[in-house]
């Protein structure tokens, strides 16, 4: 059987949630097809840790772990790492150089996806929508009272490269302006600052089952608090989550085709999950998670189960597509 490097950590304050990812991959993952090895890495170590808890430092020159009495070398990466090294294209440039196929989009489809900033002008170019939005780098000056007469109140200051709603400030007056774009600052070096958008989260899961590409159904996220923040992520009873989505027929086939295009144009693997903003005025496209969480908590598994797919199939399957040509 081949082996497979389940990997999380990394350098994020996504950490806790890629753990939680990856445990439940090693739980799902069918034994009977594949050995699996829970790899952490952080800025200190990269390392194995065994079912037992010991630790065996990972060998960055071939990515391979020594263990009693012989060397595991690996086949295949299931990568649960949110955020920063992978997510952003930087741990795929790696495993492209050692030529181990990895479950998630490629590297330069990550680092567009990843960076809002990019990935909003990449979707505008085929004349989708995104909320009005400013951009700065670190160390420009902001212009607070052209925000407040572009965009309004509230307003949302973000990391242009965060997951999890980490770094997300909602601004309610101009005095907190400076505040939030130091917090967002303290994740990116850029940062976006983007009008509200009045209407209804949708969520859309897209993956792959060999060439055929598969639209899950939708989910609506009603939050609790003033929008669907890491709390309200991650905090049982903050955030309803309804799946399927319970909008016009018209309105579900756009966000499906949207998804499936996008997948196609960015070039993404493995699966994805593509979130809008369905108002008034139509349908707006939010981001896109190229590595999106798969705790017990988080959304995709919830609609593999409305899909009629068990969650071990579905873990499975996605490391079954790497050896797939």
């Amino acid at each position: 059987m081949k082996n497979i490097a389940i990997v999380c950590g990394g350098y994020s304050g996504e950490y806790v949630i890629s753990v939680n990812s990856a445990k439940m991959a090693a739980r799902n993952i069918d034994p009977g097809h594949y050995h699996t090895y829970l790899v952490y890495i952080t800025r200190q170590e990269w390392y194995y840790e065994s079912p037992g808890g010991e630790k065996y430092p990972v060998d960055k020159n071939d990515f391979s772990v020594i263990l009693p009495g012989r060397k595991v070398r690996f086949d295949g990466i299931f990568n649960a790492i949110h955020g920063t090294p992978g997510e952003d294209g930087k741990l795929q440039g790696y495993f492209d150089i050692m030529d181990i196929p990895y479950t998630s989009c490629n590297a330069a489809t990550s680092a567009l996806t990843f960076n809002k900033y990019l990935c909003n002008r990449f979707v505008n170019s085929f004349g989708i929508p995104t909320a009005a939005a400013v951009s700065y780098l670190k160390g420009e000056e902001v212009d607070k009272k052209m925000l407040v007469d572009q965009l309004g109140f509230p307003m949302f200051v973000k990391p242009a490269e965060s997951g999890s709603s980490v770094g997300i400030t909602r601004v309610m007056d101009e005095s907190e302006i400076d505040n939030a774009i130091r917090f967002a600052f303290a994740e990116s070096d850029r940062v976006i600052i983007e009008e509200n958008l009045d209407g209804r989260e949708i969520a859309c899961g897209v993956f792959k089952k060999g060439k055929e590409v598969i639209v899950l159904p939708l989910t609506e996220i009603i939050t609790q608090n003033d929008f669907f923040d890491y709390e309200a992520k991650y905090s049982e009873g903050l955030s309803d989550e309804i799946t399927p989505a319970d909008i016009e027929e018209d309105a579900e086939k756009s966000i499906k085709s949207m998804s499936s295009f996008l997948y196609h144009e960015m070039d993404c693997r493995g699966f994805v999950r593509f979130d809008y903003m369905l108002t008034k005025d139509g349908l707006y496209f939010m981001e896109v998670n190229t590595i999106p969480g798969m705790s017990e908590a988080s959304i995709i598994p919830k609609m593999v189960k409305t899909f009629g797919m068990s969650t071990k199939e579905f873990f499975t399957l996605a490391v079954d597509n790497l050896f797939k040509t």
